[in-house]
């Protein structure tokens, strides 16, 4: 079975761009949540590229199993531990006690998600790459 890794990545990126886009349309809510899909799959690219098939959408265990395999800067453990709150939250009415998601967050939020996001992809990005160079 050919490892996948690659593709992973991919739908990182294009995550991310939407989520770019999302946050042009005033959309912070789910700009956040699709940050935290970006950092999902950016993580799971790299588990992919070690050979470690996973399931699950928790981005603290997840970075934990990369953990396994690679030093993971601080900043990115504490991406994960953030983007990790914007699985639910952001999507689910009963995740407050009352209000909807939409009304729950803010452009400062969906910046810095977008922000982490980012630190993750560029992560997953030079752990492939530099794991290239050295084959």
């Amino acid at each position: 079975m050919p490892k996948r890794y690659r593709d992973w990545l991919r739908q990182a990126e294009a995550d991310l761009a939407a989520a770019y886009d999302l946050y042009r349309c005033g959309h912070w809510s789910w700009c956040c949540f699709i940050c935290q899909q970006s950092a999902e799959k950016s993580i799971k690219a790299i588990l992919e590229y070690y050979g470690r098939t996973t399931r699950g959408h928790n981005l603290v265990e997840l970075i934990k199993e990369v953990e396994k395999h690679v030093d993971v800067p601080r900043e990115v453990v504490r991406a994960c531990y953030i983007l990790n709150r914007y699985y639910i939250t952001t999507r689910y009415p009963n995740a407050f006690v009352s209000g909807a998601p939409v009304d729950m967050f803010t452009r400062e939020d969906a910046e810095e998600a977008l922000r982490y996001a980012e630190e993750v992809l560029k992560f997953a990005r030079r752990v492939i790459q530099e794991s290239f160079k050295d084959c």
